[in-house]
This record gives structure tokens, sequence and C-alpha cells, in this order.
């Protein structure tokens, strides 16, 4: 895939998936603005990804969200691709989250990617090749302990790229989801991680380990497994697809014979 002459925002594109992403698009062609809200991992992340533009804001401030849209815009010459990679976790029983807790995971990871599409969408219509890819996750497809808020944002999150790629589609704009499993190598993921070794006294090697033996293709996902299908759904060869949620998942989803397993 060529994304040669591409112009793309990543939110969340300091770290995580979105840094593996922004790495990956610019090696492809592309020219890439980063926007995070942590200034530092920005600074570190322009320095691995050449002729990128790193600018600090927040997702969740209507204005400084549309205002860093507008100046990607601006900077690139325009804007045709954008990814959605910005979230954040807690991880808690049901009776001990707090409203905080709830309101900041909601508006980071949907209500944050509701304002970035909003702003980026004239500008996505205008390129007239618009893509746009929103990191879910298969928490957004089935339910989990402990992650209520999250779980709610990133099926909320389906629900919010199906109904911009119906609205979108006659500005030939695409607009779809990736749903990876549980990452270990990303910072979310670790955050994941360290809660499981808390709730089940095991290693963080053994739970890798027991989560990889427990998926049908035998290992736990990787950035890189992510980064490929945006990658492909933000190409020219994707240009039929738009309102579908992929799972990265290696599997996991499929069910097993009930009685028997798999």
């Amino acid at each position: 895939m060529n994304h040669g002459g591409r112009k793309a925002l990543i939110t969340g594109g300091a770290s995580g998936f979105g840094a593996d992403i922004a790495r990956a698009l610019t090696a492809s062609g592309a020219r890439v603005v980063l926007v995070d809200v942590d200034q530092s991992a920005l600074d570190r992340q322009q320095k691995e990804v050449p002729g990128s533009l790193g600018i600090r804001a927040d997702v969740t401030d209507r204005s400084a969200i549309g205002q860093a849209v507008d100046r990607a815009a601006t900077h690139l010459g325009g804007l045709d691709t954008l990814v959605i990679c910005a979230g954040v976790i807690h991880i808690k029983a049901l009776a001990d989250v707090t409203e905080a807790d709830w309101d900041r995971v909601l508006d980071v990871n949907l209500k944050g990617a509701f304002f970035t599409i909003q702003a980026a969408a004239p500008a996505l219509a205008q390129s007239g090749r618009g893509r746009i890819v929103a990191i879910s996750s298969d928490a957004g497809k089935r339910g989990a302990p402990c992650i209520q808020a999250y779980s709610a944002s990133k099926f909320g999150l389906v629900g919010l790229v199906e109904s911009v790629a119906a609205e979108l589609a006659a500005s030939a704009v695409t607009a779809n989801c990736v749903c990876p499993v549980g990452c270990p190598t990303t910072g979310m993921g670790q955050q994941v991680l360290d809660a499981k070794v808390a709730m089940t006294g095991q290693s963080s090697e053994r739970l890798q380990q027991s989560t990889a033996s427990q998926n049908p293709l035998g290992r736990n996902v990787e950035p890189s497994d992510v980064t490929s299908a945006v990658l492909f759904l933000t190409s020219d060869d994707a240009s039929f697809i738009t309102g579908v949620s992929v799972d990265i998942d290696g599997g996991l989803h499929l069910a097993g014979l009930p009685g028997v397993g798999t």
C-alpha cells in the first residue's frame, strides 16, 4: 500500500497504537500531524516521525481540538485522513466507580472522538478521498468485568463511526473501526496487565502466556497487527469499505462448540 500524498491527523499520536501508526503512515509516504495532551511525548515522537508536526490539544475541549484540526489542515494543505487513537481506561469494581471516573472515560473516548470527527469532516469531504479510522476495542463488542465506562465508550464509538459512515458516504469519505484485543506492550495494555496481576497474584509473564495460549492463533496482539489494518483502511485500496468494525483479536471472538469447547 502506498500512502503517498496523504495528509493525516492522528489523535493520541504520541504513544501506543497512535505512535506506531504515525511511523508506518510516514514510511508509506503520508505527511502526518500528531495530536496529544502529553507535550514531552509529542516532542519525543516528532523525532521518530520525519517531517511530522506535533500539536498539544485535549480532545475533550471542543475549541482546542477544532483549532488543532484547522492548524493541521493549514500545515498539510488539506486533510484526507483521520485516525482516532486518543483513549483512556479505568479498571474498578462497579461499586467503586465514581462520577468523575465515568465522565473522564466517556469524555475522552467518545465525546473527544465526536469533536474531532466533527471538526475534520469538512476538510475530509473536500479532499474527495477522506478516510476515518477509529481505534475501538474488543470491549466495544463484548462486555467484561470492571471496565464499564470503557466498554460503554467503545460500543458507542462503533455506533458513532457507523453513523458518520452513513452521513459522509456521499462525499466519498469512508469511516471504519478496528477492534483490537488488549495489547500488553502499549501503555494502556500494561495498565490492564497490572490490574490483572493485582487481581490474580500471577506474574505478568504468566498472564501473557495464558492469554496467548487461549487465543486461537496462539499469541497476543502486537501494535503492528493493528497498524496493518489501519494502513489498509486508510489506503485507496479500501475505497469501497465503510461502516465496518474489524476484529483484530486472532479469532478470540469465535465460539467453540457448546459442551465440547474449542
